[in-house]
């Protein structure tokens, strides 16, 4: 897979993650934990955004359909969620 950023939580913050986020040639957006002796700079507005993913992901699975994945084939998932995203974007 090819990214521009890595967000994660302070639960991926190790020096192994982040070097192998560095090799794949993106930039790791990950608080520092706070015992940490090395405390790294992340951008916090990027972070932020995380949130918004989440919250997405928490009211997708609010359709039943969507977490116990009843459709089979990856092409019927993605269109339904597709159409609960679109549900959740018009409420």
């Amino acid at each position: 897979m090819e990214c521009e950023r890595v967000v994660a939580d302070k639960g991926y913050d190790s020096d192994a993650f982040r070097e192998y986020v560095a090799q794949i040639g993106a930039t790791a957006v990950i608080p520092p934990k706070s015992h940490r002796k090395k405390q790294y700079w992340y951008d916090k507005h990027i972070y932020k955004e995380r949130h918004l993913v989440e919250c997405f992901f928490n009211k997708a699975k609010q359709f039943r359909r969507v977490f116990s994945r009843y459709d089979k084939l990856a092409d019927s998932y993605l269109s339904f969620l597709h159409i609960a995203g679109t549900l959740i974007w018009l409420k």
